[in-house]
């Protein structure tokens, strides 16, 4: 998952990279308010987690800016500002959950993967699909009873096809998936990923190919 964090403490923008990063997000670090709107410009991110009190621009600033370019990726307003009136305006402004500091760590993962699932369509952490059962929580996966080890991209792709099953996938859409913000990537990378993946959950028809067009998962 790929995060944006936007915080100015250098303390505890590191603790946090370093805490989502060992809970299985990708997270980009930026200390401004101009850095992050320059990240969001060009950068695919599935969620934010923003500071309020920035050094150039205040964090509702760019709350709004975000909501205006018709952005809709969630946002986490994580600040020390623990007024009832500031919080009903953060989420007013277009903010998606509001968190306190000091906070724990493992709650601010866990808002994070509801409000990701949520911006997905899917509201369990657990998603099953015929005889797959993914759990985005402990990251792992079960085949008819059996858990499968993927790697990190092969189960970023799987949870990508379960999160729509029977629908076609682009390959467009998959390579933002699984390379995330990569910039060199093998034209065949996909290809690769599709066909471990394909091995590991034994049964090769359950991912289609739709040529010229991506992938679909159909299992029954």
């Amino acid at each position: 998952m790929e995060l944006l964090l936007v915080e100015d403490n250098s303390m505890l923008g590191q603790a946090v990279e370093i805490g989502l990063s060992e809970r299985q997000f990708q997270v980009q670090w930026v200390r401004t308010g101009a850095a992050a709107i320059s990240e969001l410009n060009r950068t695919h991110y599935e969620a934010v987690v923003l500071d309020l009190g920035l050094p150039d621009l205040d964090g509702t600033r760019v709350l709004s800016s975000i909501r205006k370019k018709g952005l809709t990726l969630p946002v986490l307003v994580l600040t020390a500002r623990d007024q009832s009136a500031e919080i009903v305006k953060q989420l007013d402004n277009g903010a998606d959950d509001y968190m306190i500091k000091p906070f724990d760590m493992n709650e601010l993962a866990a808002r994070l993967r509801a409000l990701v699932r949520r911006q997905r369509g899917y509201a369990s952490p657990e998603l099953t699909v015929g005889e797959i059962v993914l759990d985005d929580v402990n990251h792992t996966v079960a085949v008819q009873g059996h858990s499968i080890d993927l790697s990190r991209r092969e189960f970023e792709l799987l949870k990508a096809l379960m999160g729509a099953p029977g629908r076609v996938q682009s390959r467009d859409k998959l390579e933002s998936v699984v390379f995330q913000n990569e910039t060199q990537v093998e034209s065949n990378a996909l290809e690769v990923h599709v066909h471990n993946l394909r091995k590991k959950l034994g049964h090769k028809e359950w991912i289609q190919t739709i040529r010229g067009i991506g992938y679909r998962l159909q299992c029954d």
